[in-house]
């Protein structure tokens, strides 16, 4: 079964900026809207940003302006550029694919990003 492998991440302080990766374990077809979400402790989940299938972009307000998702060189590859990073950005980080032809959707394992001076 495809899984989603993510890269990146990591330490940064204050304004610095992090990459984040993510792509499928192997080629597959039927893949929908890609997704970063993100966890902070004692926080639910929340999506970050989306890519759709038709390459349409949705943001949280929280990072507009800061955060750049894109499509990557490979196939089913996604990357959020993450600049002027603040310390309310730390969280672990998670990626979403939606399966079209299975009605469902897969997960990361999750990338912890910890933003402090």
């Amino acid at each position: 079964q495809v899984q989603l492998v993510e890269s990146g991440g990591g330490l940064a302080q204050p304004g610095e900026s992090l990459r984040l990766s993510c792509g499928t374990s192997s080629r597959t077809g039927g893949i929908g809207t890609m997704a970063w979400y993100r966890q902070a402790p004692g926080n639910q989940r929340e999506l970050v940003a989306s890519m759709s299938r038709g390459d349409r972009t949705n943001y949280d307000e929280s990072v507009k302006g800061r955060f750049t998702i894109s499509r990557g060189n490979a196939k089913n590859t996604i990357v959020l550029q993450m600049d002027s990073l603040k310390p309310e950005d730390t969280a672990v980080y998670y990626c979403k694919a939606d399966l079209v032809f299975q009605s469902t959707s897969i997960w990361g394992k999750g990338i912890l990003v910890t933003v402090s001076s």
